[in-house]
């Protein structure tokens, strides 16, 4: 009571004051036509009044008194709106409609009444300058629809309304770009953000040309409702916009008039809850009840129109070609035909002419795994048959069975499982007509409606049957799409390959811009499930409502799906048989085995190979791993277990790179776009192990909506599970989002090629220079990587090289870094470095890694100690032994004992030169008596003296006789010389002979 006592004394007030202004002036009585009713705040207790406001205050007098109004939760029905005056529900006149409690909007000529656009002020620049041009940036309306904008600024587009119940929110929006960033959100009048889901919050991406529909509940109060964008734009690419329409908001608690029809369409009754779409060639006002035809003469309008066009003169834009079906007789033609709906003129000057057909000409084959049983159409074989489309169905040979898929490469008709269609941009789908048209050697992209339509060609397929033999295997690859094509272009054209992953979400594989010559793409699908492949092309991405570019053209000469379950056989494959005798039953594989041709039974692939699933079956499906990995036990992939080894001549290096841990992470930049916008690169590294160990980079704005295990766990539609993977994260901080958004996430390394010493592996060379080292001690390990899936911009796949450098300052875990000259990590967007530095990477240690150090002789004690040779370039390995303590003596002890030794070697010395001296002397003795008595047959001289000489006595002589045993050969000589009779002859020596005689 008291809110409403306060409204009824501020209405006085009012009415008070225009007196007083109006003093001395004589006000005439007020009409219906000078105010307009409205209810005041409702009280505690759910009640207001109805107060009259004047449309010009002071210009009457006389307004009605406040009365109550309705309960605050009164509201009419759909196609009724409150008459003030009565306070009763009323129907919507012809002309107009009503929610009822809601409010649409659904035309976008201009920004309607409560809706503003926002720019979100960005940060500064890298070095502090304000880079940031978003003033212009903003949503923009488009006539029937609302335009995100399409660069990297943060924009929002705001609305706040008051329920005075609960109710809902709902909307159709286009938003076919993962480069821009989409979000709704909803806040009270506190400016705190409701209670939301992920799957609410961030809008999941839609078809190109294809609108879904987005609903929120509402609570009662305040609601401010946010759609927010932002682009992630780390080029020059556009991206497409987000599209925004038929705004309808449930639970306002009454309005009071109905919402005129908007020029296009009209309503036909009274009471009328929507306005219906003028149909073709008939066009309608702004509040029309019905529609006015157009001259259809020289006037047309297409279906919504608000007026007539004139039609144009006819032209080549307004045809195109096809194909007939084959006749009975096997023929086709070429024919023309004007597109649909028709609005050129033929009989007018300048008009174009429709061609007269073709001949007719033999009909191509059917299609590979089709037949033609003489009549005109082809029919897929049987089961357990196959048919190269030029032959009769056959059977598969013993040992064999039928491989399953789709191959397409003669266009005479659209395949069944195929479908074209066609969506304009602002009027939603388009004539299906214009799609994709047969042309006998190709489909190509039809005519459309406008430049800006996107001609859409749709295959489905429900799931994957991979071959009896590998049925069991682990498989890495379940099925392949490849399909050949070529763009010929003057606009902006671009050609989406897209699919569809259980019907969850939309993600575009690979696009091509311009004219691209002929060339073949393969996608691999690594997961069994239904999955449909769109292929979408857009002449231009500007706004247009004509035909301008309709010479630009894309066509697709074959597509081949293998392995799908609902497929045909081409032709048979060869399976391993049962080993019963005699039996033709094709079994399975276990995993890691392939088909011996010889035998049909399976062979388990070698030691350290891996199995390439799509190869023809034979042992050369067994690849080898690169130097220093091994294969897991199924054989799908090879890994690196963390140990390598290194010999260099005699040395050897063993390592174990587990002390990295299992995955690495690195965040380079940051670096800023054109405008300003901060990011960064973060690469997830995982080097060692297989399978379960494989590094995760998840898309946090498109896979909000699972479950955050299932996102560690690289679950989610646009996770990446690899060795490598990259992501671009956009922190928090000045983009108005208020979160680190992660998006981009690619594949950079799924095979593991090897590890070496070397410089290159497989084609694949990374440069010393990009590194440079300090120390050659220790070698630089490669770790060589690569990604097999094919981009545009790089043909055979990314490759990646992790450099391991023994670092003893850097921590266990290490460090990661890029090459300087390439902050990204590659420096043409194919080739990946990477240079990890940690003391994890030195080699295990070994006892030449140290040496001994002996300590001084300290009371009878020695300490013995051990270091590491400095730098210390190892880890782990054998641990220092421990300091050892001897027993030692004092040098007192060493010094005698030297001189003891020493007088010992004196004396012996002395000894023996005295005794060789004697001896010597006689030597000398014994010489001169054998030369005397040499001669005695010869004159020899007197002797002076016969006689003892003075000093030699009898015992001195007795001394000098000296006998020897005569030895055997003396025995025998002298034996010998009896026998012989040989006589002896004295012969005088002369002293010189003396000298020439050598004694032993």
């Amino acid at each position: 009571m008291r809110s409403s006592a306060w409204s009824v004394a501020r209405c006085a007030l009012i009415l008070c004051t225009l007196r007083l202004i109006d003093g001395t002036k004589v006000q005439r009585q007020c009409g219906e036509g000078d105010y307009y009713y409205e209810y005041t705040e409702c009280d505690s207790r759910g009640s207001r009044w109805r107060v009259a406001i004047p449309h010009e205050p002071g210009a009457c007098t006389g307004l009605p008194e406040p009365v109550r109004g309705t309960e605050c939760t009164f509201s009419c029905k759909a196609g009724e709106f409150l008459e003030m005056s009565a306070q009763e529900c009323t129907q919507c006149a012809a002309g107009s409609y009503s929610l009822g409690s809601g409010i649409r909007f659904d035309q976008w000529d201009a920004m309607p009444a409560g809706f503003s656009s926002l720019a979100t002020s960005q940060e500064n620049g890298p070095h502090g300058e304000d880079r940031l041009t978003c003033n212009s940036s903003s949503w923009v309306p488009q006539g029937n629809y609302l335009e995100s904008n399409r660069d990297e600024c943060t924009v929002s587009l705001i609305y706040a309304v008051h329920l005075k119940k609960q109710g809902s929110v709902s909307f159709e929006y286009q938003y076919p770009d993962n480069n821009l960033l989409f979000e709704f959100f909803i806040q009270n009048d506190q400016c705190q953000e409701m209670d939301q889901s992920a799957d609410t919050k961030w809008l999941k991406l839609t078809n190109h040309g294809e609108w879904a529909t987005h609903t929120v509940n509402l609570k009662s109060g305040t609601n401010i409702l946010y759609w927010r964008t932002g682009g992630v734009l780390m080029g020059s690419k556009v991206v497409k916009p987000v599209l925004l329409k038929n705004v309808q908001i449930e639970g306002v608690a009454y309005t009071s008039e109905c919402f005129p029809c908007k020029s296009g369409s009209f309503s036909r009754v009274p009471g009328s809850s929507t306005c219906e779409p003028c149909p073709r060639d008939t066009y309608s006002n702004h509040g029309a009840s019905s529609c006015t035809p157009c001259n259809s003469s020289s006037y047309y309008a297409a279906e919504g129109s608000g007026a007539c066009k004139k039609r144009p003169p006819c032209s080549k834009k307004d045809y195109f070609q096809i194909h007939t079906a084959c006749d009975h007789e096997g023929k086709t033609q070429v024919i023309y035909k004007w597109i649909e709906p028709k609005i050129c003129l033929e009989g007018v000057t300048g008009a174009e002419m429709l061609p007269p057909g073709g001949e007719r000409e033999p009909c191509p084959p059917c299609n590979p795994g089709f037949y033609n049983n003489d009549t005109a159409i082809c029919s897929p074989c049987p089961p357990g048959t196959y048919s190269d489309g030029m032959k009769p169905c056959q059977q598969c040979p013993a040992g064999t069975e039928p491989t399953l898929g789709y191959e397409y490469k003669w266009w005479n008709i659209l395949p069944s499982n195929m479908k074209t269609s066609c969506f304009n941009v602002g009027n939603s789908k388009c004539d299906s007509m214009n799609g994709w048209e047969v042309a006998g050697d190709y489909i190509q992209s039809g005519a459309g409606s406008s430049d800006n339509d996107y001609l859409i060609l749709n295959i489905h397929v429900p799931g994957f049957k991979l071959p009896t033999s590998v049925s069991s295997h682990s498989a890495t690859e379940f099925g392949r799409i490849t399909f050949e094509f070529e763009t010929s272009c003057v606009a902006d054209c671009e050609l989406y390959f897209m699919m569809d992953v259980n019907r969850k979400s939309t993600t575009v594989v690979e696009s091509w811009e311009r004219t691209k010559t002929r060339q073949t793409y393969t996608h691999v699908m690594t997961k069994n499930a239904s999955v449909s492949y769109t292929w979408a092309f857009q002449r231009t991405n500007q706004p247009s409502d004509m035909r301008q570019y309709v010479n630009d053209v894309a066509r697709i000469y074959s597509i081949s799906v293998t392995n799908a379950v609902d497929g045909v056989s081409s032709g048979c494959r060869v399976c391993a048989l049962s080993t019963q005798p005699s039996s033709s039953t094709c079994v399975p594989c276990p995993p890691g085995h392939y088909i011996d041709t010889l035998t049909s039974q399976c062979s388990e692939c070698p030691r350290n190979t891996y199995l390439v699933s799509h190869a023809a079956p034979s042992a050369d499906a067994c690849k080898p791993c690169g130097p220093a990995s091994r294969s897991d036990k199924d054989h799908s992939l090879c890994y690196s277990d963390c140990h390598f080894t290194h010999t260099d001549g005699n040395a050897t290096l063993t390592f174990d790179f587990s002390l990295l841990g299992s995955v690495g992470t690195l965040m380079n930049g940051p670096s800023f776009t054109s405008k300003g916008t901060k990011y960064f690169h973060q690469f997830n590294i995982s080097l060692c192990g297989g399978q379960d160990q494989l590094a995760v980079c998840t898309d946090n704005v498109t896979d909000l909506s699972i479950a955050d295990s299932q996102r560690e766990k690289g679950e989610g539609p646009s996770a990446v599970k690899t060795f490598i993977c990259q992501s671009t994260i956009i922190p928090a901080s000045g983009r108005g989002f208020r979160t680190a958004l992660s998006s981009q996430s690619i594949n950079l390394a799924d095979t593991f090629l090897g590890a070496t010493v070397n410089d290159t592996l497989d084609g694949i060379r990374v440069t010393p220079e990009m590194y440079p080292k300090t120390s050659k001690k220790v070698p630089d390990i490669n770790f060589f990587y690569r990604s097999l899936e094919v981009t545009s911009s790089c043909q055979s796949g990314r490759s990646a090289v992790v450099t391991l450098r023994c670092n003893p300052e850097k921590s266990t875990k290490g460090e990661l870094s890029v090459p300087s000259q390439c902050p990204a990590g590659t420096c043409d967007g194919c080739t990946f470095n990477f240079l990890w530095e940690s003391s994890g990477a030195c080699p295990t240690c070994t006892e030449r890694d140290y040496h001994q150090i002996e300590g001084v002789c300290k009371g009878g004690h020695q300490d013995l100690l051990y270091v590491w040779t400095e730098p210390k370039l190892c880890m782990g390995g054998v641990a220092l032994p421990e300091k050892k303590t001897l027993p030692c003596e004092g040098m007192e002890f060493w010094v005698r004992l030297g001189a003891g030794v020493g007088a010992f070697t004196a004396v012996l010395l002395v000894s023996l030169t005295c005794y060789f001296w004697k001896k010597n002397k006689r030597l000398e003795y014994k010489y001169s008596r054998l030369v005397m008595s040499a001669n005695k047959e010869c004159e020899m001289p007197v002797a002076d003296s016969c006689a003892v000489m003075e000093g030699e006595n009898e015992g001195d002589m007795e001394d000098e006789v000296v006998y020897t045993k005569p030895s055997l050969l003396g025995k025998l000589k002298a034996i010998a010389s009896k026998g012989n009779g040989e006589n002896y002859e004295n012969v005088q020596l002369n002293s010189s002979h003396s000298k020439a005689l050598v004694w032993s």
